[in-house]
This record gives structure tokens, sequence and C-alpha cells, in this order.
């Protein structure tokens, strides 16, 4: 009866120290990022690569890991400060899909091609600027022509009679004559004066 008793008791005992472990393991059991899942290892509680690579895009980190290797990655990233590590991992996976397009130039390639985007677009503002410019030229030289004829058109009206109508107008209407007697009586003087030497 004792050995029954003691047999019941360990059977018991072990049914007891089963729980623990369980409820245990589903509290340290976190979802594996998405490089933990590829590189098929634990995801740790500190993962360098899981705020970075969420496991639902794996893509992302199988790009960055055929181009950089998954070491290099967690070497790159463990030498930044957190501050810079997110756009690290977007500079990286950026280059890495650049290589995986074109095996020969990579980014350098995508460079090259925006490059001479820009200088296409600049040569196309030099020349817009450029026409600009020629129909201010044109606009400005049309408008001295414009000026230039009206003023020979001026030119080319028959003079008002302001002088005839200064000398006889209605207020002096004897001014005129008056300066020619003037000029009369200026003449006979003169011959006065000169009348008792031919005498």
């Amino acid at each position: 009866m004792v050995m029954v008793t003691h047999d019941s008791v360990s059977p018991s005992s072990s049914s007891c120290e089963v729980p623990p472990p369980q409820s245990h393991a589903t509290a340290v059991v976190v979802s594996p990022c998405a490089a933990c899942k590829i590189l098929r290892r634990r995801c740790a509680d500190k993962c360098v690569l899981a705020p970075y690579f969420p496991p639902t895009d794996p893509l992302k980190f199988s790009i960055a890991h055929r181009v950089f290797g998954a070491s290099n990655i967690i070497k790159f990233l463990q030498e930044l400060p957190e501050s810079q590590r997110a756009d690290a991992v977007s500079s990286m996976v950026y280059e890495a899909n650049a290589r995986l397009r074109d095996p020969v130039y990579g980014c350098a390639g995508a460079i090259c091609q925006l490059q001479t985007q820009v200088n296409d677009l600049q040569a196309q503002l030099a020349k817009a600027q450029a026409e600009l410019v020629n129909m201010k030229c044109q606009q400005a030289n049309l408008l001295a022509l414009i000026c230039m004829e009206m003023a020979h058109q001026h030119d080319e009206t028959p003079p008002s009679n302001t002088s005839q109508s200064q000398s006889q107008s209605p207020e002096h209407p004897n001014s005129g004559l008056s300066n020619i007697a003037c000029f009369i009586d200026d003449n006979n003087l003169e011959g006065s004066l000169w009348e008792p030497l031919w005498t």
C-alpha cells in the first residue's frame, strides 16, 4: 500500500512540474521578424533587425540579404546610432534593388540617368528663358518703331499760324504795326542824322 501511495504521489508531483515551463514558454514566445524567419533562427527580445524588418514584409530583408548578407547588415546597424538605423536600412534596400536591376552599374546607373534628365531640363529652361528675352527685345523694338513713326507723322503736319495769331491777337491788334512803325521811325531818324552831311 505504501508503494502504491508513493507511486501515486510521484506522478502527481511530475504533473505539477510540467505546467510552469509551459506557462513560461508562452510568455517568452514572440513573433519572429522577417530576418529571423528567413535565417531560421530564434528572434531575441532585443533583436537588432526586428524594428526594421517586420514579419509582414519579408521581401525587404530578402533583397538586402542577397546583396549585403545578414552579418554585414547586423554589423552596419550596430555601428550606427538608433536615430540613423532606419535611414540606413532604407538606403541598403534601395541600393540592393538597384544592384539587382542593374548588376553592372547599380545605383550609379540610376544616378547617371537622373543627372541626364536634370541636364535636359536645364537646357530646356535655358532655351525658354532665351526665347523670352528675345520676345521682350522684339517688343521693345516694335514700340520704338511705333514711337518714331508717330514722331515723323507729327513733324510732317503743316505748322499752325500761331505767330500771326499772336501778332494780331485781339488784345493787341496793332502790335505788329507798331513794330514796323518803330522800324520806319528809326530809319527816318538815321536819315535825318546823315542829311546835313550831304548838303
